[in-house]
């Protein structure tokens, strides 16, 4: 990983994806796989038919919308899809009739306290139809008869994800899951995926790859549930660390959100990564959980999954209206999150066991590794955290522990591991 991430190529991927249709299933979320398909090949994209059980949940048909809007009593064309996607709720199922105002209301959704803004509502698993708008648009309807369209198509098809396979040294994994599953919503939405296609570019720049690594673009919830039910051995035997990559276009803040368990290596990977390279963060407890952390880290499956976010979804006003558009997200608040997290892959990949190979402690000097002229004022920083490093390297703790011990910026840390291991003088343990 020596090249810079481009923030702003990022943005310009979430410009151009942010006006498709997706959903759960349908086309939307294939015209999505094949845009990124252009920027990785490799990517495979995957169907998994309607009704197809998985746990304790079953795929739900796929859903086609062609078009959907009201005219209201003086012949104006409302709440039209083609206007704004998030105005029709997910999943409406097909409708065609005249409505007085007041039996129009109880289909309609609306944010009192955001005047402005179209709420994002949908109804997967239960038959309904509905419409979304602004609260200061559903304040000024007036009584008279609705005509009520939505030309929508809901049948036995498929449930549709990506997946992207980096092979390396071992079969051991890192997992990368994003989601491409909802309409026009640009951090909650696409930072995901455009995050993740710039760090799968970074990934094959990496010569010397340790793990494998799989990146998965999945509907939330249920993409994740059959992908869990269709691969758990598998990753119950191999997978190392994953991340949940969601909400991570702002600039606001940075959060995460640990594992169930939260002290396995993807956590502590994360924690380092944030603290030495942001410093300032947010920090979110399992009982908070609100994505696709909820299924990788359930009782019984256990996989060593977090969260690294911006905003947190759920914690910033505009979450899931109209208002989390491409004006909310920047390519430098996507090109930090990328950063982080490419760090975090790089503490996983240089992070080892490490033993000493001295009895007593070593003579530096005659190695080039320390000062062969003692003087108060030279910087001792360096040296001090060489030999800190080598005080606590017993072949007992990680490096992620090591650097907590001796309260050291791992980053600063790992070149001198590095200079330790050249000089023969620390060995990492199989």
């Amino acid at each position: 990983m020596n090249e810079a991430i481009d923030g702003n190529r990022m943005y310009g991927w979430a410009k151009e994806l942010f006006p498709i249709n997706r959903s759960l299933t349908g086309d939307g979320v294939r015209e999505t796989l094949r845009y990124i398909k252009q920027f990785v090949p490799e990517l495979v994209a995957h169907e998994v038919p309607s009704n197809t059980i998985a746990f304790d949940w079953k795929v739900p048909q796929e859903w086609k919308v062609n078009n959907a809007y009201i005219i209201d009593p003086n012949g104006n064309k409302i709440c039209d899809f083609k206007v704004n996607n998030l105005h029709l709720m997910g999943y409406s199922e097909p409708v065609n009739k005249t409505l007085s105002l007041k039996e129009l209301q109880s289909h309609l959704y609306s944010i009192e306290d955001m005047p402005d803004a179209i709420p994002y509502v949908t109804s997967y698993y239960e038959r309904n139809w509905g419409f979304c708008l602004s609260h200061s648009q559903r304040l000024s309807l007036t009584e008279g008869s609705y005509q009520v369209v939505i030309d929508t198509n809901l049948f036995n098809g498929h449930l549709t994800y990506g997946e992207f396979v980096l092979p390396g040294e071992t079969e051991n994994e890192i997992l990368l899951s994003t989601y491409i599953c909802h309409p026009s919503l640009a951090n909650n939405e696409l930072s995901g995926p455009v995050v993740c296609m710039a760090l799968i570019e970074q990934l094959k720049l990496m010569t010397d790859r340790r793990y494998t690594y799989r990146v998965l673009f999945l509907p939330e919830t249920i993409g994740s549930i059959v992908y869990i039910s269709k691969h758990l051995k598998r990753l119950k035997k191999h997978l190392k660390a994953g991340f949940i990559v969601t909400c991570v276009g702002d600039e606001r803040e940075y959060s995460y959100l640990s594992s169930r368990n939260s002290r396995t290596l993807a956590d502590r990977a994360a924690l380092s990564a944030l603290k030495n390279l942001v410093g300032s963060f947010k920090q979110y407890s399992f009982l908070e959980r609100g994505s696709d952390e909820r299924q990788f880290c359930a009782p019984g499956v256990d996989l060593p999954v977090c969260s690294i976010m911006r905003s947190k979804y759920g914690e910033y006003p505009e979450y899931h209206t109209s208002l989390d558009d491409l004006t909310l997200i920047t390519p430098a608040g996507l090109r930090g999150a990328a950063d982080v997290i490419v760090g975090a892959i790089q503490l996983l990949e240089k992070n080892k066991v490490y033993k000493a190979t001295n009895l007593c402690e070593p003579q530096l000097g005659k190695r080039g590794l320390y000062p062969n002229t003692s003087n108060m004022q030279q910087d001792y920083t360096q040296v001090k955290m060489l030999t800190n490093l080598l005080a606590y390297a017993d072949g007992g703790s990680d490096l992620l522990e090591l650097a907590d011990k001796i309260r050291a910026n791992i980053f600063e840390l790992l070149p001198l591991v590095e200079s330790l291991e050249k000089a023969g003088l620390i060995k990492a343990q199989d």
